[in-house]
């Protein structure tokens, strides 16, 4: 892959994340992103092999920017004596900051989570991405207690993948991408995760 610093760069990411967001990614259309951006196939081509370059190109300036937003106001959370649910809602709520800051990334990015349901290509993508990190979370709530130990752990993380990769399948309303809404939503979908699997009673 290219080096991908080039004469109007920007505007190639600008046209790219409104034609992926507005449109599913067998149906956005490159000749309109490249026609918009004003740059010619032969420079397009010289630094993207094909639309699905392009397309993990932006995912991963998106993504990027997602999770530094996220880490830097984590990292200055006290999360001692805190369990998972609550990690999760910080989470949430930080994610919640970063599409009120940047719309379009958060657009393209949950775009990219319901195409990846139906996609194989996108799907092994997501599935690739923070597993890892995921799983050690989730087993590192085991140990702390915050899941009901009837379930198998193995059983708690497919439960949890399944159900944060499909998220956005089920908030998927204009509402829904509303700050008060999605925090709303994120707050509702916790509580839910906690009072199902923890150890914990509402009270």
């Amino acid at each position: 892959m290219k080096e991908k610093s080039f004469e109007r760069r920007n505007e190639l990411i600008e046209a790219a994340l409104t034609e992926f967001s507005s449109h599913s990614y067998e149906n956005a259309s490159l000749n309109k992103i490249i026609k918009k951006t004003g740059i010619s196939k032969g420079t397009f081509y010289y630094h993207f092999e094909d639309k699905k370059a392009l397309y993990l190109f932006i995912l991963g300036i998106a993504g990027e920017a997602q999770a530094e937003f996220i880490n830097k106001y984590m990292q200055g959370q006290d999360l001692r004596g805190q369990d998972i649910f609550e990690e999760l809602k910080l989470q949430f709520k930080f994610s919640g900051a970063f599409a009120a800051e940047h719309p379009k990334y958060y657009r393209f990015i949950t775009m990219f989570m319901k195409e990846a349901e139906i996609n194989t290509d996108l799907k092994s993508v997501l599935e690739s991405g923070n597993d890892l990190l995921f799983d050690e979370m989730i087993k590192r709530a085991v140990t702390q207690g915050d899941f009901n130990n009837r379930f198998p752990i193995d059983f708690v993380i497919k439960i949890m993948h399944y159900l944060f990769i499909n998220y956005f399948g089920i908030f998927d309303t204009e509402e829904d991408y509303q700050l008060e809404k999605m925090l709303e939503n994120a707050n509702n979908f916790v509580d839910f995760l906690k009072y199902g699997l923890g150890n914990q009673k509402e009270d």
